[in-house]
């Protein structure tokens, strides 16, 4: 069954990562209700959000090279339901995941919700501030080599949002679509401002509605300045150092290296991990060798962090457009690992309300690449157990 894309969704979710799809001629996403397809609305995203089954949420690529050649396709049936098929034959029914009506609603300022933020999977996700200074360096940038934020936030998404515009665009994601959590996002900024930033969006946004809060920017040279995002109600801080393999990290990330090189961000993830419901070390898979993101995974979460594990996808219009993605075969390692790490460490995955995620298969997701599906038996019953009552504090506005 682990093997099996018909019986196993988890491996359906990273192949789909790995090989993209092609868009059959019956689909007709926007008119069915589904979410357009930004080609480099993130980091690391260009892709179709659907649903598979076991509602895991997914963003496959679609408009990439690699994808035109994928052996999957997606087609329309004559009922409207969408389904995936292989080469080989019928895979899988999907649901698109549904474009919130918020999306072309303006805020007070004139400002096209969409543009403030967007649902990824279930979460909401907000890049209030300019693009990343790496991509503005002359006479040559020194952006992450397979990051597209630049290509996106500096043609038609660079003005920076008002605290007023984030709050009615929350407001509105929370009245339709009922989002739990909002992770605010920053390049890195000369002097060190980027959680000067976002203060002010994270105390209106947890004052008015109590949600799940998470910031993911470049580590502060003051990590004392964490225990003041505490106070104000972050839940969740994330550090995406990408890559393990100090030699490649030199090559992949130019400007995390000479600004703060891999020794900072990983001192900033030990010293966040004691401090904060969840910290997450970030990587990218597929460039370097997996053993180096296995030995990375076994870091992350040695001193009490959650690894998230993104795969590497060669979006159009970056430095590694034309790098291919890593195979299927030599990922499951990779995240079995995952989950087996946290797992064996009992750190708390799985557990908070209505998150999920589309860019990346989430570490309780690993589960579906495990041989014996009842390891972890009695750490499994417990997060089962703290699930509503994480639900529970949450509603209440405790956490």
């Amino acid at each position: 069954m682990i093997h099996d894309v018909r019986k196993n969704p988890g491996l359906l979710k990273l192949d789909l990562y790995c090989k993209g799809i092609r868009l059959g001629e019956s689909c007709s996403v926007g008119e069915d209700g589904g979410r357009q397809i930004m080609r480099t609305r993130a980091g690391l995203g260009s892709g179709l959000e659907v649903i598979l089954q076991d509602e895991l949420h997914t963003n496959i690529p679609v408009v990439e090279d690699f994808a035109l050649n994928s052996p999957y396709l997606l087609n329309r049936e004559p009922d409207g339901s969408y389904r995936i098929y292989h080469e080989s034959g019928p895979v899988a029914p999907v649901k698109l995941a549904l474009r919130p009506a918020w999306y072309d609603r303006k805020t007070s300022s004139g400002r096209k919700m969409s543009r403030i933020g967007t649902l990824q999977g279930t979460y909401l996700a907000i890049y209030p501030a300019k693009v990343c200074d790496y991509w503005l360096e002359k006479p040559e940038r020194v952006n992450c080599k397979f990051c597209s934020v630049g290509l996106n936030l500096g043609r038609d998404d660079a003005d920076e949002k008002t605290v007023e515009d984030v709050l009615e665009t929350v407001g509105a994601a929370v009245e339709e679509n009922k989002v739990t959590y909002v992770d605010f996002n920053t390049g890195h900024y000369k002097g060190d401002t980027y959680l000067d930033i976002l203060e002010p969006f994270i105390r209106v946004v947890k004052k008015k509605y109590g949600l799940l809060i998470g910031v993911q920017t470049p580590p502060h040279h003051d990590l004392s300045r964490y225990h003041e995002l505490k106070k104000i109600g972050v839940n969740r801080v994330s550090f995406c150092f990408e890559i393990w393999d100090r030699e490649r990290f030199k090559e992949v990330c130019p400007g995390k290296n000479r600004q703060y090189g891999l020794d900072r961000y990983l001192e900033a993830i030990e010293y966040c991990a004691k401090i904060f419901h969840t910290t997450n070390g970030e990587i990218v898979v597929g460039l370097e060798s997996p053993e180096k993101s296995i030995e990375a995974i076994d870091w992350i979460t040695s001193v009490g962090a959650v690894p998230t594990v993104c795969v590497f996808r060669p979006l159009k219009g970056t430095d590694y457009e034309k790098v291919h993605p890593p195979s299927t075969e030599e990922m499951i390692p990779v995240f079995r690992r995952m989950y087996e790490a946290c797992m064996e460490k009992g750190l708390m995955i799985g557990v908070a309300p209505n998150i999920k995620v589309s860019l990346v298969l989430l570490p309780e997701e690993g589960r579906y690449f495990l041989d014996n599906g009842n390891r972890y038996y009695f750490t499994r019953a417990k997060h089962a157990i703290l699930r509503p009552l994480f639900k529970a504090a949450v509603k209440r506005r405790f956490i």
